[in-house]
């Protein structure tokens, strides 16, 4: 039972950070080569963690939100709007958004910041990470102790990965800025706080 505390505060730690932190994956790697519990448990206690540490990062910047300027708000409704009027894009990328590869931290802040609902975002990662925590954790054998230090260590260090992280982050500070409105039209309803 401790092994699955460790595991679900590891990783719901991990999804509250905004940046720069360790790929969830490779706990999950670490859990299935060094723990007795059986894999689904593992992706499961995974998923919820991750899920749960998103969503919570989401209305972390949902709070932010509130303390930005008037002109920053404006432009962060009409990017809801735009969003919320073309459904059929928001299904196409909450598919892709399920299962990517890409760093989530930055989208979950996103969608806290611009006040579009959380929770379809919230339960299509949890989807998302239900089916690559399995492969993840099924091929844990097929990964060697030293492969996973040098993930962990290559993170934080990796030139391509901090650029990575300080792109996404600059994008998320650039969606604030952009006039929405202009490009989209005036935001015309109100989003809900989901």
């Amino acid at each position: 039972m401790n092994e699955y505390i460790f595991l679900f505060l590891a990783v719901f730690v991990l999804n509250l950070l905004p940046a720069f932190g360790p790929p969830t994956w490779s706990v999950i790697v670490l859990f299935g080569l060094n723990s007795d519990l059986p894999i689904a448990g593992i992706v499961l206690t995974g998923a919820v963690a991750a899920a749960l540490g998103r969503y919570l990062l989401a209305h972390g910047f949902r709070l932010l939100s509130y303390r930005v300027s008037d002109k920053t708000k404006a432009n962060l409704a009409a990017a809801r709007a735009a969003f919320e009027r073309r459904r059929h894009h928001g299904i196409l990328a909450l598919g892709l958004f399920a299962l990517s590869p890409m760093p989530s931290a930055q989208l979950f802040g996103a969608i806290g910041l611009t006040g579009v609902r959380i929770l379809p975002f919230t339960l299509a990662f949890f989807s998302g990470r239900l089916v690559s925590y399995s492969i993840y954790a099924g091929s844990a054998e097929l990964v060697g102790h030293s492969s996973l230090a040098d993930t962990f260590r290559e993170s934080f260090s990796s030139p391509w990965g901090i650029a990575l992280q300080v792109a996404l982050l600059a994008m998320l500070v650039a969606l604030g800025k952009v006039d929405w409105a202009r490009i989209f039209g005036p935001a015309d309803k109100k989003g809900d706080d989901q």
